[in-house]
């Protein structure tokens, strides 16, 4: 019973893989790389709440 249960969730959970070269990396990690640069590049980007007013 578990063993078909980990095999139907093994395949569902393969995913999308893409390559460059030697560079293989799954597509749903590639998003969450993505969205992390750009949440840091924003972060470094827009003011700080409240930093202008203390001078």
């Amino acid at each position: 019973m578990y063993s078909s249960a980990f095999e139907a969730a093994a395949m569902v959970a393969q995913g999308i893989f893409l390559g460059w070269g030697q560079f293989t990396i799954q597509l749903g990690n590639l998003i969450v790389i993505i969205a992390m640069v750009v949440l840091f590049v924003l972060a470094l980007l827009l003011p700080f709440p409240g930093g202008r007013g203390r001078r």
